[in-house]
């Protein structure tokens, strides 16, 4: 465990050198999902460089596709394409590592951008794998945010009525977006009870903790006959007391004094996530 954590701070790191490089990025949601994304990549999914485009490969859609800077530095880490390049390259004029993420590239196996899309395409992609008898899941990080997308509820209406349990959602509820608490623009409620009204198994976790992200993944996989929700309640910016829990830093490029703040709240934690 000790060792995806700490694995989680060079990735931090890494998000915060390729938005400053770039001179843009939605560097707090970047924070909050890495380390589902990190649980996903290195424990979870069968996927890999070397398998790819193989039918029975799983399936990951980053429907909050916004934080797509986390993604590129797992994908990197994982093989798909050097991280120097991603750093180099972020958000350039003719680069292919724009903003959000692009299925021309090795990994991605959707454009997202509009919020709301990632759930339904990933209800049709596990509709697909029960149709052709593969036994690959899907997997889709959405914001919470993006719960405020009609389409949402649509697919999740879907994943119930097609008993879609080779699909996992998982909600990257750190309750600010772009323009603030997520309660005060489109409140929530109670999204363990709202899912679970809709059919769905809900697990919700501490999503910054790989113990209880390890513990929802299993259980998900293991849940038969109705697709799993995992309520990942995050923390927005986590990393850095100079990020954390503030809607400013939604997409936001630390200045020279944040950046040298950051970094070294990265390697303390960084350290006590080693010595675990």
């Amino acid at each position: 465990m000790g060792n995806l954590k700490e694995l989680s701070y060079k990735l931090r790191k890494d998000v915060v050198d390729m938005i400053v490089e770039g001179k843009g990025g939605h560097i707090g949601g970047d924070m909050s999902a890495m380390d589902i994304l990190v649980e996903l990549y290195f424990e979870q999914m069968n996927i890999s460089p070397e398998n790819m485009d193989a039918p029975d490969r799983d399936r990951f859609i980053m429907s909050k596709g916004h934080s797509v800077e986390a993604l590129y530095t797992v994908l990197a880490e994982k093989g798909f394409f050097p991280i120097e390049q991603v750093i180099k390259e972020f958000s350039k004029f003719g680069s292919q590592f724009i903003g959000h993420p692009n299925n021309k590239l090795p990994g991605i196996e959707m454009n997202s951008g509009s919020l709301g899309h990632g759930l339904p395409v990933s209800v049709g992609m596990a509709l697909a794998g029960k149709m052709d008898k593969k036994d690959y899941r899907v997997y889709t990080v959405m914001g919470d945010g993006e719960l405020a997308e009609g389409s949402v509820w649509e697919g999740t209406m879907a994943g119930n009525q097609y008993k879609l349990d080779n699909l996992c959602a998982i909600v990257d509820r750190n309750r600010l977006q772009i323009s603030g608490n997520t309660e005060d623009v489109m409140g929530h409620d109670d999204l363990v009870q709202r899912f679970s009204s809709f059919g769905w198994h809900v697990i919700s976790i501490d999503g910054n903790n790989y113990t209880e992200l390890k513990k929802a993944f299993e259980e998900a996989r293991e849940t038969k006959g109705k697709p799993t929700v995992i309520i990942a309640n995050t923390i927005k910016g986590c990393g850095s007391s100079v990020m954390e829990n503030k809607a400013n830093w939604h997409h936001k490029v630390p200045n020279a004094e944040e950046y040298a703040q950051i970094i070294k709240d990265f390697q303390i934690r960084k350290e006590a996530a080693a010595n675990e």
